[in-house]
């Protein structure tokens, strides 16, 4: 069977059809989630869903196992608690990533408002593509999907860059949105939508040299659990959610706000202890296992998924992915160590993607433990 890829993703007026019923992704504005909604939205997840959140790894949240008949309901009620966009082609193209550290008004703020103003107004591009605002104090989101970064330069100035260039160009806050709209035009008038994303055009295109004239600051600190500054970062395995658990978090240490980051990441601004099965320690191994839903949610996919991941979770020194078809939904790009369900069996790709050719194939769980131990 080979996998069906989309080229899109699930949004809350376009879900996506799964094993358990539909996939309503919800993007919360600025990435950012007040108790109440947070609350509601885990009540609907009980309501209409499967009574689990799922985070992606582009700071977003999905209710899975939505009946296609009360979709609507669905809808009307993400729109009554503001997460949902009047527009479903807005919507679906407001994929604009935020660092944690944003304040009401600051720069980073008002760039991610332009850009959602703007977005209707770009010209049609791949729907997988999007935006990451990494202005903040300090930078944390290089290694996050999007195609076109706020950045700033050594010397603190608004810069853009493209994705897959490891320069950009200084830029004015009032000429921002007019410089995205221009890389974008570049982007389709030289075949980046056969492409499909900014760094897969650009190792076929070169970028012009006007756009290549300062570099971004470098990464310090990269986003991870953990506790710094008087704020907790948590970290979901497979950044399944049980509703339950996120109210009892909410409740129990009193939070009036939840910021979503990439990589399934979410950041209060208070010290909080541990509470299962939030993860605060960076070096857990389980935020080193990625893993689709698997069988019998997908129905691409003919394996079983996150137990077996589990079970997996100490075999493998660095990154473990665990996918049910060859299309990798729960990371795009290289893992240490994937296992790609075909047919029922496992293959095995080393320092690779679901997608690459596999250094062993046709293998059944029972085989695995012995084999990836080696990688």
């Amino acid at each position: 069977m080979t996998a069906e890829v989309k080229g899109w993703c699930p949004g809350a007026h376009r879900p996506m059809a799964s094993g358990d019923g539909l996939v309503v992704r919800v993007r919360p504005f600025r990435a950012c989630l007040t108790d109440q909604q947070a609350l509601a939205l885990c009540a609907l997840a009980e309501e209409f869903g499967n009574g689990m959140l799922d985070l992606t790894s582009r700071a977003n949240v999905q209710i899975r196992g939505v009946a296609a008949d009360r979709h609507q309901d669905l809808l009307r009620a993400l729109w009554d608690i503001d997460l949902l966009d009047a527009d479903p082609q807005t919507e679906g193209r407001r994929n604009i990533l935020m660092p944690p550290d944003w304040v009401s008004g600051d720069q980073t703020y008002r760039l991610h408002d332009a850009l959602a103003k703007a977005i209707p107004d770009f010209p049609d591009l791949p729907e997988k593509m999007g935006y990451a605002v990494d202005t903040g104090r300090s930078p944390c989101l290089s290694d996050a999907s999007a195609d076109l970064r706020f950045e700033r330069d050594g010397d603190g100035h608004l810069m853009l860059r493209l994705d897959g260039a490891a320069k950009g160009w200084r830029i004015d806050e009032r000429n921002a949105m007019s410089a995205v709209k221009d890389a974008l035009l570049w982007f389709n008038a030289t075949g980046g939508k056969s492409a499909g994303r900014m760094a897969r055009h650009l190792r076929q295109v070169s970028l012009p040299d006007k756009w290549q004239s300062c570099t971004p600051r470098a990464v310090t600190k990269p986003l991870a659990p953990g506790r710094d500054n008087d704020a907790t970062t948590f970290g979901v395995p497979f950044g399944n959610i049980p509703a339950r658990d996120l109210i009892r978090l909410i409740q129990a240490a009193r939070l009036t706000e939840l910021r979503l980051l990439p990589h399934r990441l979410i950041r209060v601004a208070t010290t909080v202890p541990d509470i299962a099965p939030f993860i605060t320690a960076p070096d857990h191994p389980l935020l080193r296992i990625h893993a689709c839903p698997g069988a019998p949610f997908c129905p691409q996919a003919t394996v079983e998924t996150r137990d077996l991941a589990m079970r997996l979770a100490g075999s493998v020194g660095g990154t473990l992915h665990v996918s049910g078809c060859a299309k990798g939904c729960a990371r795009p790009g290289k893992a240490d160590v994937t296992l790609t369900g075909r047919s029922g069996r496992f293959d095995l790709i080393r320092d690779g993607t679901p997608w690459d050719p596999p250094a062993a194939a046709g293998l059944l769980p029972h085989d695995l433990p012995d084999l990836i131990g080696t990688a």
